[in-house]
């Protein structure tokens, strides 16, 4: 088997461990099989852009969504340890304002599926982390928002040791859940 899937408490979420062989070389893994990931997950999408980030420790990017061409991620990091985050945003769902997050490292080389409709972010806990996505819509910044990281509506609980998190100036202005724009 390629990859394992692990449900999350968000049933849409999915944790997916993939299957590593490894010696005293190295090791190797297949990080995506549109085929296998057709069939272990039942979700048939395409992705359109790769993305790449890296982030200094404390950074926390996020929490981003597309109101309009809403993305759905394929998340992992290749160097370092990040908390991932994912909140439903889709207003009928029953877990919306729920959030599912988890330790994505180079070590676990697991990755995270977030449907659209939802908010995504993370925080880097190593000193620095590198970040790779692939996304099923292209970015487009004018339906960009940004859902406030700290919203104690929604209750994250972010694993921060020390002093407040490094954000970008559009991060700091996002929004509360009341009064972000979110999906029908």
């Amino acid at each position: 088997m390629p990859f394992r899937v692990i449900p999350t408490q968000i049933p849409e979420v999915l944790i997916l461990e993939p299957t590593v062989f490894g010696d005293d070389r190295g090791f190797f893994y297949e990080s995506f099989n549109h085929r296998d990931f057709i069939e272990l997950t039942g979700l048939n999408v395409e992705f359109v852009q790769d993305n790449h980030s890296k982030s200094a420790k404390n950074v926390l990017r996020g929490l981003h969504y597309q109101i309009k061409n809403p993305q759905g991620k394929l998340v992992r990091v290749t160097q370092g340890t990040v908390f991932d985050v994912a909140v439903d945003l889709r207003r009928t769902s029953t877990n919306f304002g729920h959030w599912v997050g988890i330790e994505l490292s180079a070590e676990n080389k697991r990755q995270l599926w977030i449907p659209p409709g939802f908010a995504h972010g993370f925080i880097v806990l190593s000193e620095t982390a590198e970040f790779l996505y692939k996304t099923t819509d292209y970015w487009f910044p004018e339906h960009e928002r940004s859902l406030i990281w700290n919203d104690q509506d929604v209750g994250i609980i972010w694993p921060i040791n020390e002093g407040e998190p490094v954000l970008a100036l559009k991060d700091t202005l996002g929004k509360r859940l009341s009064e972000a724009e979110v999906f029908d």
